[in-house]
């Protein structure tokens, strides 16, 4: 175990605080605040906002003494930090300016009643791996492979707009039928775009790409901007352990309603079927980057007593 606490210096709510963390997986971490009764309201991404009072307590329990700056450099290195741009107070501003930037011929008045309503949905208290953070990690996968050459056309701002639909829409409900929520999200695309008096064709160009998200396999290997937003929700696969393991924590929290061997053989067929996707990146640039450390990560995940890290 490497549980880790640093010295308590952050004021709030009268008193000092200390924040808890595990340097191996979030697993660990909340097994260790549970036991100590840590409750969960204090849990914030990556740590347990702890007050001083509990310090003595956790420490004799096994947490371990550093000082801020170590336990920061700790986390990060683990790959379970979240960056402080995707932190719920800082999100919402960056998502604002860049959903702006794609519309910047439309007024505020035009523009802040359709990212409000869009960031309402991506913030439903349900989501756990669906949400904000998510619609900024692909807006920023697709950016990256726009720097490294991967072209769309005349389609880069459908593209951008898709990212921002893809998931509006997400119930995730048993009785759903499967891509009731991407067909949702696209109708939900159209009438949006439509009433802000989009062109017609970046309006059916940017449904038709939030429909495929329901299964990431772009009909026409031409299609390019397909490839870009595809492999831009697919990034996920690809991240080291921490990331990894936290995007599994989360998307089993999406499905807490689902009995646990269902869980299993539905997600074990979720991940068969992207590793049976030859190739999974449809870009040059996704294929490079993120292509081998995806199939590490699934395999790792499907065959837990192999080799392979186990999340």
């Amino acid at each position: 175990m490497a549980m880790l606490i640093d010295p308590a210096r952050w004021p709030a709510h009268g008193t000092v605080f200390s924040h808890l963390v595990s340097d191996r997986s979030l697993e660990e971490l909340h097994a260790f605040a549970a036991a100590a009764g840590v409750s969960p309201r204090a849990f914030d991404g990556d740590h347990y906002d702890v007050p001083v009072e509990r310090y003595d307590d956790l420490v004799a329990r096994g947490a371990e003494e550093v000082s801020g700056t170590e336990l920061v450099r700790r986390l990060v290195a683990s790959g379970l930090r979240i960056p402080a741009a995707q932190r719920s107070g800082k999100l919402d501003k960056v998502l604002i300016q860049r959903f702006n930037r794609l519309l910047p011929g439309h007024s505020p008045l035009e523009r802040e009643p359709v990212v409000a309503d869009l960031l309402g949905r991506w913030s439903q208290p349900h989501r756990h791996y669906h949400d904000r953070s998510h619609l900024l990690a692909v807006l920023k996968a697709i950016d990256l492979l726009l720097r490294h050459g991967e072209e769309c056309g005349r389609w880069t701002r459908s593209v951008k707009l898709a990212a921002w639909f893809h998931d509006a829409v997400y119930i995730a409900a048993p009785e759903r039928a499967p891509g009731q929520d991407e067909e949702d999200s696209a109708v939900l695309a159209e009438t949006t775009l439509s009433e802000l008096g989009l062109p017609e064709a970046e309006i059916e160009q940017t449904s038709r790409l939030v429909r495929m998200t329901a299964h990431h396999q772009p009909r026409d290997p031409a299609d390019r901007a397909g490839a870009v937003l595809s492999d831009a929700d697919l990034e996920i696969l690809s991240r080291p352990r921490g990331d990894y393991g936290r995007y599994l924590s989360a998307i089993r929290e999406e499905f807490a309603h689902v009995p646990d061997p269902d869980f299993a053989a539905g997600r074990a067929a979720v991940v068969q079927s992207l590793l049976d996707s030859r190739p999974l990146y449809r870009t040059r640039t996704g294929a490079r980057f993120w292509e081998k450390a995806a199939r590490r990560n699934l395999s790792a995940e499907l065959h837990p007593t192999s080799r392979h890290w186990t999340p």
